[in-house]
């Protein structure tokens, strides 16, 4: 099996955190047959990392700003038979790509995504609840543990069968990172539920032995970027659902709002009682989370209804 590897770059101030990730690829276990570099509209970054990472196919994404138009241009560009798509600012650990590899072991699985840890600017935020560490771009207390099939995977870490995207076709341009000043995202998500209802015995499989690392910058620990980014998942949820109907778009949310973030309110408020106080400001943010995506949605849903 060939795997090529898709890393999307946008900005000259990533520049550092760009070859950190290409060199971690390189450093992988399993070697990757090609590692593609698609620079977002970007010109003379373009032509610095294509002078700098000559073992590499560097190129310019050719369709829509935005990651969505990136990674379907990596993905034109692949020749491999899967694609693994690696965050700008993240790095692998050298046994990711043995790992996503691994789990296509059945003609099923058209998809394997791994596990995403925080790389936070220094202590983690004593407020900071996991449940919501999709916030920041990595796996969240309430995903499952192990190896289990799941109905989206997260972008930064995820692979997918070259017969995946002939089949669903590419990432939706209007939904995800782009020109808009929000932090919106989901173009995964919504890719991997249209792919199933096209495909509806094809598997997406978690692996949590696939670890890499998220960068979170100083500026993304705060709580002033915690409540934006729950209003956009919202506004970005509402795109989702248009595209592919609200059972789908929204089933692992509802059990995830039912089932985990209940637990972490309680556990916050046993932090408390316990003496820590860190305990009641996770529980808030859990709150005020959940309350901010929902506006989101709502906004978001409203503005489709208006003509």
């Amino acid at each position: 099996m060939r795997i090529s590897t898709v890393i999307c770059a946008y900005t000259d101030e990533r520049w550092d955190d760009v070859h950190a990730a290409v060199d971690s690829v390189r450093r992988q276990r399993r070697e990757p047959y090609e590692i593609i570099v698609v620079v977002d509209h970007n010109p003379g970054l373009h032509r610095r990392l294509k002078e700098s990472l000559a073992d590499c196919v560097v190129i310019e994404n050719a369709g829509a700003r935005g990651l969505s138009g990136g990674k379907n241009t990596g993905v034109a560009a692949a020749r491999g038979d899967v694609v693994a798509f690696l965050d700008d600012d993240a790095v692998a650990e050298p046994g990711w790509l043995a790992h996503l590899a691994a789990g296509y072991d059945g003609p099923r699985v058209a998809g394997v995504g791994g596990l995403t840890r925080p790389l936070w600017p220094g202590e983690r935020p004593a407020w900071f609840p996991e449940e919501f560490d999709w916030v920041v771009g990595c796996t969240y207390r309430g995903m499952p543990e192990g190896r289990a099939p799941v109905r989206n995977l997260m972008g930064g870490n995820a692979s997918f069968r070259r017969e995946a995207f002939e089949v669903a076709g590419g990432f939706a341009s209007h939904i995800g990172r782009g020109r808009d000043r929000r932090p919106l995202g989901c173009e995964e998500t919504e890719f991997c539920i249209r792919l199933r209802q096209r495909s509806p015995e094809s598997v997406l499989l978690f692996d949590d032995r696939a670890v890499i690392w998220h960068k979170v910058p100083a500026a993304r620990a705060r709580f002033a970027y915690f409540r934006s980014r729950c209003y956009a998942e919202g506004l970005s949820k509402a795109l989702v659902t248009a595209s592919v109907g609200g059972r789908d778009g929204l089933s692992s949310e509802r059990a995830h709002a039912l089932r985990a973030l209940p637990r972490g309110v309680a556990a916050g408020l046993r932090d408390l009682a316990r003496g820590r106080p860190a305990g009641a400001s996770r529980a808030g943010a859990i709150v005020v989370g959940l309350g901010l995506t929902a506006a989101g949605y709502a906004a978001g849903a409203m503005r489709r209804r208006v003509p």
